[in-house]
């Protein structure tokens, strides 16, 4: 009876999962997505839970403890600018239990195994044991324990792809020759190693892309695990989290108009600003009080806000989202252009100005918002730098030319927020901020936003 309850349990799960990756698929749904697959998750866990081949639960309700205690505290606690760190530790934990079923299984087989469940196992292991250590050098990098730069040394590539190769060479000779222990464990350790190296020589640019290629990896374990220990469920959920990370990967990467090798071997934001550099030499830049900035955006007709990093960094959404009302009773409308790799993870702004209770149909993706920028009275670019530098139009010399970007230059007037003149993620200087069009109001942009919401009340 309960193989029945079971097995109904994860064919539930399994359409709630489908029916939640299709929700997020739009912005006024994606809250109903992630509700739909909270509760076929709790399908699964209880699925799983009268499963007949449990005979004690001591361990089962320890982890579910410990798990309790961890994960109430981090989706709490957890700051928004935070959250990409958070996700690459998730994908570090799902990867690890992968890896860890995985050797267990191996272990308890005692070397008797057919050849497609071993081929299951040492994939499993393999893509399990590079996401744990890829995922925590994506942490290191984005919490700054590691430096964001690329780090490369010469002939990195060849020994990466070297390692690889022999790592491969390991998982044929295991799954012909299942009895060899210690070809199996020097397999996991490679692996580990492989995904430390993978991610050294990525630069902070292309993180976002780094981490939902880590998430397709992890799922890609998880359905192999799925294969090797025959559980539905996780096959099914692992072939869609593998297959929806691969596909983001690769919009992200057109997005950037740069593709999978330049990603994981060009060492991307490394020591490639001097063009940029010289290009704007002798150039100087406008600042603007708030008073100025004030006027310009409570008399403006259309404001459309751009939103980066530095809006995460300073948490200032709320005061974004006030700036924007006062502007609305002015008479202005204002819309929030929303670039596909803008922040440090797929969909970060979305959620940012999520949380603030900015309205969905206020967010536009960038070929949406491109041809309402030559109407706009104010492109207010808060954060935001990479994903809005002419460069990547008109200069070929720029690591960033050929990038599709917000074309906030064409707007009538150009008000950015920022706290320096440092480049962005890319290590060059953005044209933008020299252009005659464009103001620069200084500070922490939470602390500007404020001072721009009591101007406003004030015209």
């Amino acid at each position: 009876m309960t193989h029945y309850f079971t097995e109904a349990a994860y064919l539930a799960a399994s359409i709630l999962f489908i029916l939640g990756l299709k929700s997020l698929t739009r912005t006024d749904s994606a809250r109903r997505g992630m509700q739909q697959a909270a509760v076929g998750m709790l399908l699964a866990i209880v699925g799983t839970l009268v499963h007949h081949d449990i005979v004690r639960y001591d361990w089962i309700i320890g982890g579910l403890v410990v798990g309790t205690v961890i994960g109430i505290p981090l989706g709490f606690m957890v700051p928004m600018t935070a959250m990409p760190q958070r996700i690459a530790i998730s994908h570090m934990f799902g990867a690890l239990a992968a890896t860890l079923v995985g050797i267990v299984e191996y272990h308890e087989a005692k070397g008797v195994i057919a050849p497609a469940r071993m081929g299951a196992i040492g994939f499993e292991v393999l893509f399990g044991a590079l996401t744990v250590t890829g995922s925590f050098m994506a942490f290191g990098k984005l919490q700054e324990l590691v430096s964001g730069k690329p780090i490369t040394y010469p002939g990195q590539n060849a020994v990466n792809i070297a390692l690889f190769l022999a790592t491969l060479g390991l998982l044929v000779y295991i799954v012909m020759h299942p009895a060899t222990a210690p070809v199996f464990y020097v397999m996991i350790g490679l692996a580990f190693v492989i995904g430390i190296s993978m991610v050294l020589p990525i630069g902070g640019a292309d993180m976002p892309v780094v981490i939902s290629l880590l998430n397709s990896y992890a799922g890609l374990a998880a359905s192999a695990t799925g294969f090797a220990i025959g559980n539905n469920v996780l096959i099914i959920a692992g072939a869609l989290d593998g297959a929806s990370g691969l596909l983001l990967s690769v919009l992200m990467s057109k997005a950037m108009n740069r593709s999978f090798a330049n990603i994981l071997f060009g060492a991307f934001g490394g020591a490639a600003a001097a063009s940029a550099a010289r290009s704007t030499e002798g150039l100087a830049v406008r600042s603007i009080s708030a008073d100025d900035a004030a006027l310009q955006l409570a008399y403006a007709k259309l404001v459309i806000v751009v939103p980066g990093y530095g809006l995460a960094v300073a948490q200032a959404q709320h005061q974004v989202r006030e700036l924007a009302g006062l502007i609305e009773k002015h008479g202005g409308e204002v819309k929030y252009a929303i670039h596909p790799v803008a922040g440090r993870m797929p969909g970060h702004m979305n959620v940012l100005l999520a949380e603030a209770d900015v309205p969905y149909d206020r967010l536009y993706d960038m070929d949406e918002i491109n041809d309402e920028f030559e109407r706009a009275d104010v492109a207010l670019v808060i954060g935001a730098n990479d994903v809005v530098n002419p460069a990547a139009r008109n200069d070929k010399s720029s690591p960033i030319y050929g990038m599709p970007i917000l074309n906030a230059d064409k707007a009538h007037s150009i008000i950015v927020l920022k706290r320096s003149m440092n480049p962005g993620f890319a290590g060059i200087e953005n044209e933008l901020f020299y252009d005659a069009k464009t103001s620069m109001l200084f500070g922490d942009a939470k602390a500007s936003l404020t001072r721009l919401v009591t101007e406003v009340k004030n015209v």
